[in-house]
């Protein structure tokens, strides 16, 4: 292709996308990333609002860094659109929020099957409640735990130690007392510094979050990362159904699902980025010790209202199909 064609081309598509966005109503879209306007996050949403001037609605891209900011304003009126994380998205539903369940999908092959699933149209009354509706659910990847010190390898050595915590966060605070840590309070924006600096022993992160808040910081000369997904982190776009048509969750849901192996290939990415001697592998037997505490810490979060029963019961349904022989599919009951 010459390079008069390719100006050509993309004026021709520059002007179409102008054409669009002035026939296109005006909604504002707030979106978190704990690196603003330059993250990796907001970057990827920027496609997202090329995509829905298609669906006639011109997304006004709003950085924040500060994601309980972002959800108040998007629970007051001032964004039409929000994307979270899954735990504040909890807040608007609490079915998806319910998708990073501890130890509830214990792998990606599992998790396109859940994602795929939710993004059909016989699904979308689980994505509506109340005035939200969820738009979209993108994969984030395992939620990976971190140690400044590699020797800290057993519920045992762990109790006592500091943990950052998002304390906003019932599964998170059940878990650290279930295990005798210590909580200390945190958010996305604040726990890699408490990390990095020494002020907690071990924090918790999915693996795209390892370069951007640079953990490695904390991670290195002595510790580790464990080779174990505790959960599955999405993002969460949510919208105020009466600011859209009734058409646009459902084209959205289906946009995030038809990109999930591409949002995949980044957090494949940055799993391999980290070096191999960071890896902290459990033996069978930790591992095993690993899901049954991650099993209660569930129950319990289930009994006290905090997870919603139809997403336990269908991860478990995921989980049973992959591996029908697992002892906790025998009753197939969460």
């Amino acid at each position: 292709m010459t390079a008069c064609l390719r100006r050509a081309l993309l004026g021709l598509f520059l002007g179409v996308a102008a054409l669009a966005a002035q026939a296109a109503e005006k909604r504002s879209y707030c979106v978190f990333d704990p690196l603003g306007a330059a993250g990796p996050v907001y970057n990827l949403m920027k496609a997202t609002r090329i995509q829905a001037l298609n669906w006639g609605y011109d997304l006004e891209l709003n950085a924040y860094t500060d994601e309980k900011i972002a959800a108040d304003d998007f629970r007051a009126g001032q964004c039409d659109a929000v994307l979270l994380t899954d735990v504040r998205a909890r807040d608007f539903n609490r079915f998806t929020g319910t998708l990073v369940a501890l130890g509830a999908i214990p792998g990606y092959d599992e998790l396109k099957t859940i994602l795929q699933t939710l993004a059909q149209p016989k699904a979308a009354k689980l994505m509506a409640s109340g005035d939200y509706e969820v738009a979209g659910l993108l994969p984030a990847g395992a939620v990976y735990v971190l140690v400044r010190d590699r020797r800290v390898n057993s519920v045992q050595t762990i109790q006592g130690k500091k943990i950052a915590t998002f304390d906003y966060d019932p599964a998170a605070v059940t878990m650290v007392r279930h295990v005798g840590g210590s909580v200390v309070g945190a958010t996305p924006s604040s726990f890699a510094g408490k990390f990095n600096n020494g002020s907690v022993d071990v924090a918790y992160a999915p693996a795209i979050a390892y370069q951007p808040l640079e953990l490695y910081k904390g991670v290195e000369p002595d510790g580790g990362v464990y080779s174990y997904s505790f959960a599955q982190m999405t993002y969460q776009m949510l919208v105020r159904k009466d600011r859209f048509n009734a058409d646009f969750a459902q084209k959205a849901r289906e946009h995030y699902q038809g990109r999930f192996d591409e949002l995949m290939d980044m957090v494949r990415k940055a799993e391999a980025e980290i070096p191999a001697k960071v890896w902290i592998h459990p033996n069978q037997e930790e591992t095993a010790g690993f899901s049954n505490m991650l099993k209660e810490v569930r129950i319990a979060l289930k009994q006290d209202g905090a997870y919603d029963p139809k997403a336990l019961q269908l991860m478990l349904k995921v989980r049973c199909h992959s591996d029908p022989a697992n002892a906790e599919c025998v009753d197939g009951r969460e």
